[in-house]
Formats: structure tokens, sequence, C-alpha cells
């Protein structure tokens, strides 16, 4: 900025003249109120007023003054600052300068002039040139403050940043996905399709850095980066520009640098004021703030914030958070807040916002960005310069030479080159090889390159102690101390997502040490307190992660569960959901290198600092648990391309061929997608598919690389089918790819499909595979060839002989092109299959070489064309398909649109008669595969050929008898109702008909009826389908067809006639209903989409009970009103074989009937509007109805005063099971009514109020009543009248809350109040807050508010009360809620007034030592105490002996997943020791404790002492199957058990056995739980001999057991009448083992809860379950999750019956 002139320095008139005429486009921009007040400043016989265009007096004002008196024209200029907008800065400055302050203007002005002027302007506006002055000010000093920073950061700087030779990309959104048609866009595209594997963000055109960023003004522009790749550095150096009054930032802006890891720092909310003048830049002076504040406000535009490095961000912007709002400059808010108001505009609207981050962060970014700009690498030509210049910075000519031996070694290595593309890098990488030219051998993975780079460090140690000249291995030994420090450092960093330590974090001398080498860099930051700190970071983050890979393969106090957390593939597809974190995830690479035996040297001599024996062998297990892992990973199936290929760098890096085969053997081709590929990523595939030494395939499908790739690609030795599919891919792709072609030797298929591929490209592709003499298989299609394209591929048919098939379809091509193809196929009898035209459904299964398809599609043809083509195909010895259609074409000629008249159609079949037949059948004309079966199917479509009625003779006639034909397609014709009459009249002639079409027929309601009728007499035809347009014109008329006639007399077919989207009448509706009362088999009739008018549905009532063999009547969005809906629910009254009603406005509605009369019927009538004579007409109905099973009127609309309706005549309704109100707009006041009803409701068991709106009855004639309160806000004053209403309630056992945002007062208030009968009340709350201090507090605030509590218990974030009159507290439960040892202090006072506290939980919390001090000192207080449970919590050898003195009181104890200190080998046998006293156990629960064989076998001579024990649970033990025989002959002493739990196990048939001896013996067995175990069949088979005399069984889980048939066990519940519980999931079971339950449904009354999740039941699987359900009330719930249903299917039996599951959840 100009410095300010004294203005008796400068002469006034004569700034105005030279800056006079960029004011004249300032002032022509004003307001004509503005303008007017200038110009009074002029006298009148200046004349102005005579200017009459607005431009006319700024320019007579401007002369005016230029030649007035300095005074005036400082006047002036002091108004014109004040009274204008939009004045650049440094304009503003100068003439603010020279005019002097305003308060001077009225010295020697006209006082009328200048008190108009003062009078009009407000205070603020007086003020702005000391706002001027002092943000002039600030910027000087900003502009100090980014010179500094940027002396700092470039003293070790190579070279120097040039903006012009920065490279960037666009990053564009890719939007064809969302296209609604994917139709191509141009003619010149060659009529492709869109890229199917179109990829977001993809990268556009290519351009400076410096280009890039004009025009960002006001904007938000975002910049994307590799971590390294200079981003920081750039901004500072922007900074640094600006501050020379230099580069794209206009120097009279505000520049404000921040780094997001200096924000981290920030914890507390702060204004953007705040942030920016006490923890950027504070200014000089308390009075300086509000007027740089003030100006900032009124000039938001002058001011450019970059945010720099936002990937280190700890917080994560989100859409709740971007909110558009305006924010106040001067409110606290949390960072995130404030960076989310800059993006959106919320602050300082108008500003310059630039923000970099990671390219996977960008996503955060989207819908916020207006330029988004991605980094480019550096390529060979930058890379060389940089090593140039590192070696030569010296100026010594042996440097110099050093360099080109540097540049040459790193062009030689992969993994070097790939690093130093990234500046960052590219630094260390300089580094290693002044290291490696000296003394090492070149690093063959990536991991031993950081080793490399770690050793070039550790030899820049200046401290005289240091040995440059040592090895690596004994450096490692010389630092070991200190690396283990660093690398523990690193791992802490890692868990805690830290990249930044301060100095009290690191020993000094480790802080030391790793500056002096440089592993450190230093970072200068401000604290809280606005004070300057110093910080630390790893020179890069790849070093860090790889210094904390070391720890992991070196440090004992790493678990494996720790190293197995950590081991996860990334993926390079980036999702807004995806987890936040600052580092590179290439942690898990590392581990896999180290993991190599060339590394064990190093990782020993490193872990040997920690102290300790067996250090070798240590290592080297970990490096098998490693290896292990990997080889899970090989094995898989489920990985996504980017996983696979990150897989590869793994299996590379650990150097291991037998993984490498791994990878190969379980996947025959490696398919990736939208990715970006380099050339080591190549290299990693390479080193995987050579080593698998077998053929493979590779796809890539829209992964852009570079053409350097395909050199490495020619590496891979064992490709047999090679595919590019992509828009990406061009000319000069695949001019490249025919360079290495011939390298593959072992190719055999080549695609090149979906691109853009010319003839150019074709010819090269052309003459490449000249040179591929074993190809069989090439696919072109879907490109550019064109017709000379086509031929270029042609020509070489001659040369490939063991060529098979060719695809070239949507190509652009024409006649002629389809002609040569042919020519050239009849001299290539080996080609089996050409197509040359697209078709998205085609699949090929070609085995005979005599039978070559030809596809011709979209042709238009003319007659001389047609018997040209013709002939040339009777010339094709090999031909057996001709295909001119748009449809899926296996075995038919197909003349679809192709033919203009019946003649060519004649002139075709005539001239193919000439072609030699298919050996074995006797068709000429139409030539036809035989199927897998060896029957003949011959398909023949003839539409869009013109044909009339009188032409269906003639077709007939060329048909011949035609017995073989199977399916006839006739659409779009010009049939009508005469020629569907001829067609139903040859329907006997054609005995293998499957299908007909006839749709786009001019098809009238009549010819519908004549269709029923059919359906009625033809003993063949199964189903007609029936769809109208939107005029209602018959568009969709398809017959189907029994396929085994010899079925029809073992099995009456199920019929189906379907009518959708018509307007029927009610004549229409009578016409159809009354043909089909003549049908003898099962029917489904199907009204959907229709209009049916009220006397339609009424006649259809009528002619309902005459249809004795309908099954199901489908009106699915036909019912739109209440009126429609009563109509058809009074069927109930009418027809007494109506087995259930399900209706739903403008959705799926169906009535179900049986074969005889209903014994109760189910009524689901959902989502319409009933009220006052509709609720009124539907309860009179079902008054006079039959036997409800259960009755759903859910989503009617109801509101309270329906409701209270309903409910009132609930007792006069016929219903046995449940009534459903959910979703009816129910107030609270609602709520509390139909509450104060149902107290007296003797019949009602359950409520359950889900939300405000929701109600649910269930109605069992029980004598215990529960309700629940979902979702419902309510408020302090509604729980107080629920406590009022609870005392009146006696039946009341069970209350619950939950999710309805209540607070600790309103729940203390209701626990209060709240009273219970001597039978007793369990109450339970559940809100998300309800955790850890608030959880404890709340919990003794109750017991101290309400005496009647005798359990309380906390269980995550739900409170469970259990009161009852009089009784005393004898449970006390904090389980798994976020409690640690501090906040259980509280209870001490509950403790000691509690001596009958049986029951203590404290399980799965944070106690640590100050709870276990706690426990120990509180426990000796409860003599009663009977049951304890502290799971997850660890227990060492000491605390196991001070157990004993407590443990035989105990009968419940429960030590799941416990943690045993690691130093003690025997630990968790020391445990069992402890428990030989518990003589009185009667519950023990010890999940989770990996005890193995030897605690398995401590353990059974345990049981035999514990003759009370009632449940027992060993999950997740290591139990063998031998063990585990051993462990169920010892619980055959303990008689009295009741739940054995033995899941995730490794047991077998041996224990099944066992089982089937032992558990019948144990007559009180409720509970078996044996899921992920290991059992075959036939130990299943021995399981089921145990069931069939558990008589008490109520539950039992088999989930994941290791064998599908699972029937046996399914058969033998019928023998178990109280069983509730049926867990079988993930067995892949089939539709035998759901048939089987299907039969034992009826036999279980009790059972209400079915898993089937995961297995393979098919739709006839789930429909006999279905059925079966309408005799289970009880059942509640049948989980298909994962089965083998389509989603349709699925939704379908959803709807049907809510109990069938299908969801995750």
């Amino acid at each position: 900025m100009d410095e300010e002139v004294d203005p008796q320095d400068e002469n006034v008139n004569s700034v105005l003249a030279q800056e006079s005429s960029e004011l004249f486009g300032i002032l022509s921009s004003q307001s004509p109120t503005v303008i007017m007040k200038l110009c009074q400043m002029m006298p009148s016989e200046a004349g102005w007023q005579n200017q009459l265009p607005p431009a006319s007096p700024v320019k007579a004002m401007l002369d005016y003054f230029m030649a007035a008196r300095a005074e005036d024209c400082r006047n002036f200029l002091q108004s014109v600052c004040i009274l204008c907008e939009n004045i650049p800065m440094h304009l503003e400055s100068r003439l603010m300068s020279v005019a002097g302050y305003a308060s001077s203007e009225c010295e020697n002005s006209s006082p009328s002039v200048n008190d108009q002027i003062s009078s009009s302007l407000p205070e603020q506006q007086l003020m702005k040139r000391p706002r001027i002055d002092y943000w002039g000010q600030y910027i000087t000093a900003v502009r100090s403050l980014l010179r500094r920073r940027w002396e700092r950061l470039t003293e070790r700087l190579v070279k120097d940043v040039q903006l012009e030779n920065v490279w960037v990309n666009l990053r564009t959104t890719n939007r064809i996905r969302e296209r609604p048609d994917q139709t191509p866009g141009s003619a010149d595209r060659g009529s492709t399709t869109p890229d199917p594997y179109g990829d977001y963000g993809c990268l556009e055109s290519r351009l400076t850095l410096e280009t890039f960023l004009q025009g960002c003004a006001g904007k938000v522009t975002v910049l994307v980066g590799q971590a390294g790749s200079g981003k920081t550095m750039l901004m500072s150096w922007l900074g640094q520009q600006w501050a020379n009054e230099l580069g794209c930032i206009p120097s009279s802006y505000l520049f404000v640098l921040l780094e997001f890891r200096q924000l981290n720092l920030l914890s507390h909310p702060l204004s953007l004021a705040e942030l920016l003048l006490q923890h950027y830049l504070p200014p000089n002076g308390c009075s300086d703030q509000k007027a740089i504040v003030d100006y900032l406000l009124s000039n938001p535009e002058q001011s450019c914030w970059v945010l720099d490095g936002y990937d280190e961000f700890h917080g994560k912007l989100n859409r709740q958070e971007m909110q558009r709002e305006p924010l106040d400059l001067e409110n606290p808010l949390p960072v995130a807040d404030l960076i989310s108001g800059l993006l959106n505009r919320q602050l300082l609207k108008g500003c310059t916002v630039l923000v970099t981050c990671r390219v996977r962060d960008a996503v955060d970014l989207d819908g916020i960005s207006d330029k988004v700009g991605q980094l480019l690498e550096w390529g060979l030509h930058e890379i060389k310069e940089y090593v140039d210049k590192f070696f030569g910075v010296k100026g010594h000519s042996g440097d110099r030479a050093l360099g080109v031996q540097a540049a040459n070694l790193l062009l030689s290595n992969r993994h070097l080159l790939a690093m130093s593309s990234l500046p960052a890098l590219c630094n260390i990488c300089c580094i290693c090889l002044e290291h490696l030219l000296l003394k090492a051998q070149i690093p063959a993975t990536l991991t031993q390159v950081y080793l490399t780079v770690l050793s070039a460090f550790l030899s820049r140690d200046s401290n005289p102690g240091g040995r440059g000249d040592s090895t690596m291995h004994s450096q490692i030994t010389q630092y070991r101390s200190k690396l283990c420090e660093l690398s523990r450092l690193a791992w802490r960093g890692l868990e805690e997502s830290k990249i930044l330590f301060e100095e009290e974090d690191i020993p000094q001398d480790v802080l030391e040490f790793s500056v002096r080498t440089g592993l450190f860099s230093q970072v200068e930051l401000r604290g809280q307190d606005g004070m300057l700190v110093n910080a630390y970071c790893f020179i890069h983050l790849t070093v860090q992660e790889f210094l904390a890979a070391l720890r992991l393969m070196t440090s004992d106090e790493v678990s494996d569960a720790q190293l197995k957390k950590r081991f996860s593939l990334k993926t390079r597809w980036t999702t807004k959901s995806d987890q936040k974190t600052v580092f590179t995830d290439s942690l898990y690479l590392y581990v896999c290198g180290l993991a190599s035996p060339q590394c064990t040297t190093a990782l020993v001599q490193l872990a040997r600092a920690s102290g300790g024996t067996g250090v070798q062998s240590w290592v080297q297990k970990r490096q098998a648990v490693v290896l292990k892992m990997l080889n899970t990973l090989c094995q898989s199936n489920t990985l996504t391309g980017p996983k696979i290929l990150e897989l590869c760098h793994c299996v590379q890096e650990s150097q291991d061929l037998h993984l490498a085969k791994q990878v190969v053997g379980a996947r025959p081709t490696l398919e990736l997608r939208n990715i970006r590929l380099l050339p080591n990523d190549i290299e990693a595939l390479a080193f995987v598919v050579n080593a698998g030494a077998t053929g493979i395939g590779l796809d890539f499908g829209a992964c852009s690389m570079e053409l350097e790739c395909l050199d490495v690609l020619s590496r891979c030795q064992y490709i047999h089918c090679l595919s590019f599919r992509s828009r990406k891919y061009g000319d000069k792709f695949a001019e490249k790819l025919v360079s290495v072609l011939p390298q593959f030797t072992a190719l055999r298929k080549l695609e090149f499909c979906g691109a853009s591929l010319t003839a150019t490209g074709a010819a090269s592709l052309a003459s490449g595979l000249r040179e591929c003499p074993d190809i069989t298989e090439i696919n072109l299609s879907d490109n550019n060839l064109k017709d000379q394209g086509i031929r270029h591929i042609a020509e070489i048919f001659i040369r490939l002989q063991k060529l098979v098939s060719v695809m070239l379809g949507r190509n652009n091509t024409s006649l002629k092109a389809v002609v040569y193809l042919i020519e050239q196929m009849s001299s290539c009898l080996n080609i089996q299959h050409v197509h040359a035209e697209y078709d998205h459904t085609h699949t090929h299964t070609h085995k005979h070489t005599y039978a070559v398809p030809v596809i011709l599609l979209n042709q238009d043809w003319s007659k001389p064309e047609m018997r040209k083509l013709a002939q040339t195909l009777a010339r094709c010895p090999s031909l057996s398909i001709l295909d001119s259609n748009l449809f899926l074409c296996l075995s038919f000629l197909s003349l679809n649109d192709s033919c203009s008249s019946v003649e060519s159609l004649v002139i075709l079949t005539s001239l193919l008669s000439h072609c030699p037949p298919m050996e074995g059948q006797g068709c000429s004309t139409f030539v036809c595969y035989p199927t897998i079966n060896s029957k003949t199917v011959v398909s023949v479509s003839l539409s869009c050929c013109n044909l009339l009625p009188a032409n269906l003779e003639r077709v007939w006639k060329s048909l011949g008898t035609s017995s073989g034909l199977t399916v006839l397609d006739l659409c779009s014709n010009s049939l009508g109702n005469r020629g569907l009459r001829k067609l139903l009249d040859v329907l006997p002639r054609l005995s293998n008909i499957q299908e007909i079409n006839a749709s786009n027929n001019g098809i009238s309601m009549e010819g519908v009826v004549m269709l029923a009728d059919s359906l009625s007499s033809h003993n063949s035809l199964t189903q007609i389908l029936i769809r109208y347009s939107l005029f209602y014109i018959l568009t969709d008329c398809f017959l189907n067809f029994l396929q085994n006639k010899t079925s029809v007399q073992k099995k009456r077919p199920y019929l189906f006639c379907r009518i959708r989207n018509s307007s029927l009448l009610p004549a229409n509706v009578t016409a159809v209903c009354s043909r089909l009362v003549q049908c003898a088999s099962h029917l489904e009739l199907e009204f959907s989409h229709c209009s049916l008018t009220d006397r339609a549905l009424g006649n259809l009532l009528k002619v309902l009970p005459k249809m004795t063999s309908l099954q199901r009547l489908n009106v699915s969005h036909s019912i739109t009103s209440e009126t429609d809906a009563l109509i058809l629910v009074s069927c109930l009254n009418d027809n007494r074989r109506v087995t259930s009603v399900e209706l739903r406005s403008q959705s799926d509605s169906f009535i179900c009937f049986g074969g005889v009369k209903a014994e109760q019927v189910s009524c689901r009538l959902t989502h319409f509007c009933l009220n006052g004579d509709n609720l009124d007409r539907l309860l009179k109905i079902l008054q006079q109805g039959p036997q409800l099973s259960d009755l759903n009127l859910s989503s009617n609309q109801l509101e309270d005063e329906g409701l209270k309706c309903l409910v009132d005549s609930l007792p006069s309704l016929k219903i046995s099971s449940y009534v459903n109100l959910s979703n009816n707009r129910l107030t609270q006041q609602g709520l509390l009514d139909v509450a104060s009803t149902l107290v007296t409701c003797t019949d009602v068991s359950s409520v359950e109020v889900r939300g405000i709106h929701t109600v649910v009855l269930l109605s069992s004639f029980l004598c215990h009543f529960s309700a629940s309160v979902r979702e419902s806000s309510l408020q302090r004053d509604h729980l107080v009248r629920l406590a009022e209403i609870v005392p009146n309630c006696h039946s009341l056992t069970k209350l619950e809350f939950k999710n309805n945002l209540l607070e600790s007062e309103w729940i203390e208030d209701f626990v209060k109040l709240l009273n219970c009968s001597e039978r007793g009340c369990i109450v339970s709350i559940e809100e998300s807050w309800i955790r850890a201090e608030a959880a404890a507090c709340l919990l003794c605030r109750c017991l101290d508010l309400n005496s009647n509590i005798q359990t309380i218990s906390v269980h995550q974030t739900t409170l469970h009360l259990s009161l009852i009159r009089s009784a005393e507290l004898t449970s006390v439960s904090l389980r798994d809620c976020a409690v640690n040892g501090y906040q259980l202090a509280s209870m001490e006072s509950i403790i000691q007034r509690c001596p009958l506290l049986t029951h203590l939980d404290v399980s799965h919390n944070n106690l640590g030592l100050v709870g276990a001090e706690f426990l120990a000192s509180s426990l000796p207080l409860l003599p009663n105490l009977t049951s304890l449970s502290l799971s997850g919590h660890m227990i060492t050898s000491t605390a196991a002996e001070n157990m004993t003195r407590f443990l035989p009181r105990l009968r419940s104890l429960k030590l799941n997943k416990i943690v045993t200190a690691q130093s003690e080998a025997n630990s968790v046998l020391d445990l069992l020791a402890a428990m030989d006293g518990l003589t009185q156990i009667q519950e023990i629960e010890l999940d989770g404790w990996r005890m193995a064989d030897g605690g398995i076998e401590q353990l059974t001579r345990l049981l035999p002492l514990w003759k009370e024990l009632r449940k027992i649970s060993l999950s997740e033990n290591l139990v063998s199957d031998q063990s585990g025989e051993k462990l169920l002959e010892a619980l055959r002493s303990c008689s009295h058990l009741e739940e054995l739990h033995l899941s995730r196990n490794s047991l077998g048939d041996l224990t099944a056995a066992k089982m089937a001896l032992v558990l019948p013996s144990l007559t009180h067995l409720s509970v078996l739980d044996i899921s992920e175990n290991r059992i075959g069949f036939e130990g299943s088979v021995r399981l089921s001999e145990a069931i069939i005399h558990m008589k008490n069984l109520s539950k039992i889980h088999l989930t994941s057991v290791g064998t599908p048939q699972l029937c046996a066990v399914a058969a033998s519940l019928t023998h178990c009448p109280l069983i509730q519980d049926v867990g079988l999931g993930w067995n892949h079971c089939g539709d035998d083992v759901a048939l089987e339950l299907a039969k034992v449904l009826p036999f279980c009354h009790k059972l209400n809860r079915i898993d089937l999740e995961s297995n393979s039941v098919s739709v006839s699987g789930a429909e006999a379950l279905l059925k079966a359900l309408q005799s289970c009330p009880a059942l509640h719930l049948i989980r298909l999750w994962r089965n083998n249903m389509s989603q349709s299917d699925a939704h379908r039996l959803s709807q049907t019956d809510r109990r069938l599951n299908f969801s995750p959840t």
C-alpha cells in the first residue's frame, strides 16, 4: 500500500486529474442521490443542472473541481470517499490522504453545502478515514508477518517456486449417471452409449496454478493435492507474493493465511474477529481492533482467506453444519462453525476463500466450492531438475556428477520414482539417494526404501558419538533407544490422530537428535491464549506412519488385536461418510513390508531395545500374524477393485510368492473400476500375476492411466484376457497398446469396448492383432469405427486362425460394412460368432463350430437390399442364426422393424431355404439350437411388419405345422380383435408354444374378454397380462403357456389374469369375471393401477362368491378413496372364503381366499382418512363380520376423537390377537385420554406409543398389562399425568419410555411421584444422554427420591427400575454406560445403607485403579451379595487371590471378556483355581477367556462341585471338539442346568454326539446356544435326537454351525411345546429347512421369533412360511435378510405379512 502523503506535500488538483478517468467510472455507477449530493457542492453558475445524460454531471463535476480551489477540491474528495461505494482501497487511501480528515472539511467551504452533507451522513461514515488508516497499518503488519514466514520456510529450499511452472488439473463433476435417458448425445459419436463407468470428479483441462487462481476473487476455490505435493509451500508463496504487491491476490486485500493444524488448538468458541485479531496477528492497541473489524464488516470483499490443510482438521464439515442464515462476525462459535460460515457465505459474504486439502477430503466441500483444481505430480523433467539442483547446490563438480548418478538410479527404481513425483518426498528421496550411492544396496520394496531413508537420516547425525560410516543394522543398534522412543511417539500420534507434538511430549535428547538428523521439522503455532509456542512434526506423514509400523512390529506393548484393528485395506473410492483421518493410510503397507524375511534382522535389533528374551521368535511370530491376515484377504471373494489393487501392493511388499498365487487363484479376473492407476500400481499387479503362473484376466473400467502404464503392463506374462472399457481410451491409447500386444503371449481375448476408438485406432489395433495368432475373441463394440474401421478389423480374420468370436456392435456402421463382414466370414470357417450391433442383454455361449450367429440390428432395408443380403447369407455355409431384432435372440429368426412388407419377409425366408440346416433338425427356414434338455426351441419374431388379420393366413402357411415353435412375437402390427380371434383359433396347432406377444395391435376390451374366455377353456394357457397406456390403449398383451403339458393331468396349473392400467366399466368387470367363473384351476385375478367406479366394485363383489377357484384378488394402486375401501371390506360379510383383506390407499392391496370357510380373518386397512361416518361404517361392518385374528388401522388420520371412539368399541369387536393403530395423529393429550380408557379395559395386555402419532394395542385376554411410549416428545406435565394414572391401573406391570427427549429433572419428578401396587411395576427410560456421570447421578437421585425401588440399573443409555411397595433395594447395575472409577464414588452412601444388596454389576466400564479400589473397599460391606459381574475388566493373579474371600457366597458370577495381565502366563488358570469354593454358584459367565483345552480341563474338575448350577456361558473360549465332549460329560452332574452357551468355539460332531447322550438327562435345560461352531450333517442329526427329549427348551441358537442340512433339527422342534426363539441364520439352508419349519409352526404355540438370515431360502420357501404364519398369532418375527429372493419378491411378501422381515436390522 502506498505510504500516506501529507496534503501539503502533494497538489490535490493534480491528484484528482491523475485519477479522474478511474473516478469517472466509479462515480457513474453511483445512485442518483449520491451524484446529486456531490453536484450540490458546485455553485449553480457551474451549469451542471443543464446536463441531461447521467454521465454529463459527473464529467462536469470532475472538470470543475480539477480547476477549483485546493480547499474545495479536498472537500469534494472527502465527500466522494464518504458517500461512494466500491472504491478500490488503493484509490480511496490516496484520495483520503491528499484530502485530509473529514473534520476539516468545513473550514473553507460554503457552510450551507457542508452542513447539508454533514447532516446527511451517519456518524460511522464520518469515521471512515481513521478506519482506513488502521486497516492500512494492519495490512502492513500482515505483510511483515508473511515475509518472515516465507523466510523461515525457505531456509532449506532447493528449488524456487514459480506459479507458472506449477500445473493444475480442473476437477469437474461427471453427472452422466444422473441423466434419465442414456441415449447418445451427438451423431459424430457414432450412436455410442454414455460411459457406464464415468467417474465422479474427473480431471479435465490442464493449466498453470497462476491461471487457475485468476478470477477467484469473491469465490470459494479449492486446491487439492496429495500429502507432500506442496500445498502449504504454495500458499506461503502466495502470501509472500501478496506482501510484495505481486501475484493474483490484489495488494489492497487483507491476506489471512490460516492453517487447520493451528485451528485444532482452539478448543473454545471464539468469534471470527477474535480469530483474526488474537490468533492470526494481534494489532497494536485496543482501539485499533474495532476500527479494523468495522472496516472488514463494511468491505468483506477486500479480504482473502486462505485455509490451508483441511485434511489435518480434527472436525469435519457436514450438511447439518452448513446452514445459510447470516452469522454475527463477533459472535463466539466453535472453529468448525466459523469455517463453515466462511465457506457458506454466512460470514463476510463476498470475501475470497481459498481452501487446500487432499483429494479424498474434497467431497466434504461439494456444493460449496466454485472451482476445484488438483495439483499435478511432478513429471520426469521436474524430478530431474530437482535432483540436479539438490546435488549441485554446493557448486562442486563432484556433486554434479553425483547428481547424474542419482538421477539414473532414481529413474531405474519404480518406488523411488513414484515417491519423487511429490516435492516433499522428492527431497527425502534425494537424501536417500545420496546415502545409497555411498554404501547401501538398492531397495526392492517401498518398505525397504523407507528403511534406507531412515538409515540416511541417521547417518546425518553430527553428534561426535555417531559413526557416519556404519551400516543400517549397526545404526539401528547404535540409535536403538531413540528409534524406539520415536516409534512410540509416532504410534501414539497415529492412535490419537496427532501429527504435531509439543516440546513436553518428547524427551529432550530425542528431540535434539530428531531435529539434528532432520527427522523432525519445527512449526510455530499460537496457543489458545494467543501466545507463540513451538511444536514439531515428522518430516512427512509417511515417515511417521513407517515409524508407527516399526512400533507395531517390534513392541509387545501393542497386542495382536491392536495390530488387526489397524490392518485394513484402503479404497480409492471416497464418499462423504468416510471416516476422516489426517494420515495417508500407508501403515498396513509398511506392516506387510516389514513382515518379509528381508526385514527380520532389522526388526529383531530394534525390538531388543525393550530387553527380554526370545526377541527373534517373538518378531517372527508377529510377522506370521501379518502374513496370516494377508492370506485371509487373498482368499476373500468380496474385495472391490481398489482393495484388490491395495492387496497386490501388500503382497508385493511382503515379497511372498505363495500369497501372490493365492490372489490369482481366488480371482480368475481382476476388475479395476473408476480409479487412477500409476505405473507402480501396474508393477504390483505384474508381481502378483507373474507369481501366479496361470492364466488371468485384467479388466480396466474407466481407470485413468498414463501411456507409461502399458509399458509396465507388458511385464505381465500370463494374461489371457485383457479388457479396456471407458471413453478415456482412444486412438492414442490403442496405438500405444499395439506396441506391447505381441508381448502378451498368453492372450486369448481382447476387449476394447465402450471407448473412443475410430477407424484410425482400429487400423493400429488390426496391425497389432496380426502378431497375436492365438487370440480367440475380439470385442470392439460401442466405439466409433464406422465402415472403414470395420473393414480394418475384418481384413485380419483370415490371419487369425483361432479366432471364434468378434463383437463389433454400436459402431455407427452401415449395411455395407455388414455385407463386407459376412463376405469375410464365408472364408473363415473357424469364426463362430459375429455381432455387428449393440444389445445390452446379449449373452454368448457357443460350442458348435458350424453354428455362426450373425446379429444385424437397427437396419432399415429396402426390398433390393434385403434380396442382396439374403444372397450373401446363403453363401455363408456355417450360418445358424440371423438376428435383426432389438431383443435377446439365441435361436430364432427375427425381422422386427426391418422388413417393409410381408413380401420382403417371404423373399428372405425363401432364399434362406438354400442354407444348409443344422444337423439333426428338420427345419431349414428357421434354424435353431438344441436346449440343455435336448428339446427344440424355436422363436419367431414378426413385430413391426404391418401385419393385418388377412396376412396371418400366409404367415401360418409359411410356418407349416411348426410343432417346434415355442415363442411367437407379433407385437406392433395391426391385428385388432379379428386378428386376435384368428390367433386364438390356431392355438391348438401350436402344441409346444410357451409365450405369445400380441402387444400394440389395437385390441379393445372385447379382445380382453376373448382372452379371459380362453384362459378358462384352453388347457395349457396359464397367464394373460393386459396393460393399457396413459390413454387407455392396449399396449401390452402377453400369453404364457404351461411348459410341461403332461403335468396338466397330474396337477392343475395356477392361472393368472392380470389387467393393468385400465379404466374398467362395470360391464367390463362383469364380462371378464363371468368368463373366469368357469376356471377349474386355482386363479389369481389382478386389476392393478385400474380405475374402478363404485358400481364396478359392486359388480365385482357380486361375482366373487361364484369364483370358487379364485385364490387372490390384486387391486393394488386401484383403491383411491375410503368409499372404495369400505365396499371391498364388506366382502368379509358376503364371502366366507376370505382369509385376509389388506387395503392400502394407492398402494399394494389384496384380498386372499381359502378353499373352505375361514375360521379367522386378518384385516388391514391403512393410509386412508377414516373419520366420522367412514369410521362408524367400518365399525359396523367389523361388528357384523367374522372372527378377526388381527386388525390393522394404522395411518388413517383417526386423531384423538377417532382413536377414542375405536378404543371404546374394542369390547364389541371379535379380535383374538392384536389391533394396530399406529400413526394416527395422536396428540399427547389424546395419549393420556387413551391411557385412562385402557386402564379399565381388561382384555388389553400391551400398549405401545411410538411418536406423537402412534399407538399399538395388543389384546390377548391376559392379566398383565404393559405400555410403551416412544419418540413422543413428552413434556414434564405429561409425565406427571402418567404418574397419576399408573396407580389406578392395577394390572400394569411394565412401562417403557424410549427417545422422548426427557430431561433429568423431569425423570426425577416422575420417579418421585410414581407409586405402584404390591404386584410391582417395571419402568425403563432410554435417552441418549444417560451415560457416564449423568447415568451415575441419575441412578443415585432415583434411589433418594423413591423408597420402593427394588432393582435399579443403567445399561448403555437405558435406566431400568423395578418398583414394588415397601421393597428393599437388592440389585444395582451400571453396565456398559461409560462410567469411570471417580463417578462410582457417588454410590458409596448407597452401598452403606443397602446391606440387603444381592446383585452388583459394573461390567464393561472404565473403572481403572480408582474403581478397583472402590470395589475392594465396598464388597466386604455387602454380606448378602450373591451375584457379581465384573466383565470387561483386568483381573490379575493378586486380584484373583483377593476374590477368594467372597467368591464362596456368590450364586452368580459374570467375568466375560476379562483382560488378564500379559506378564502372568497362567493368570486364566489362577482365576479358575480361585473358583473351587463356588459351591453355591447358580450362574457363571466366562465368555472370551480363550482358556483353550487347559482351562476346560481344569473347569471339568470344578463342575461336579457346582450342584446348583443353572446357567453356564463359555462362548469364545477356543474349546476344541475333544474338550467339548469332556465338558458335556462333566455337565451331567449339573442336573438343575437351564442355560448352556457354547458359541464361537470349535465344537464338532463329537460334541454333538455327546449332547445326544447328555442333554436328555438335563431336564430343566431351556436355552441352548452353540452358534459359530463346526457341526456337520451327522452332528446335526445327533443334536436333533437330543432336542426331541428337551421338553422345556424355549430358545435354541444354531447360527453358522457349518451345515445347511438342518431339516432334522427343524423337525425335532415339534417335540418342544415351549420353544419361543429359533436361530438358524448364516447356514446356507435351503427351502427344505423352510418347508420343515412351516410344518412345525402349527405345533409351536409359544414360538415368537425365527432367524433365517443369510441362508438360501427362495420365494417358495418364504411363501410356505407365510402360509403357516396365518395359524401362528404369537409369532412376531421371521428374519429372512440375505436369502435367494429379489427385492420385489421380498417387498411383496413383507407387505403381505409384516412379520416377514427382509431388512438387515
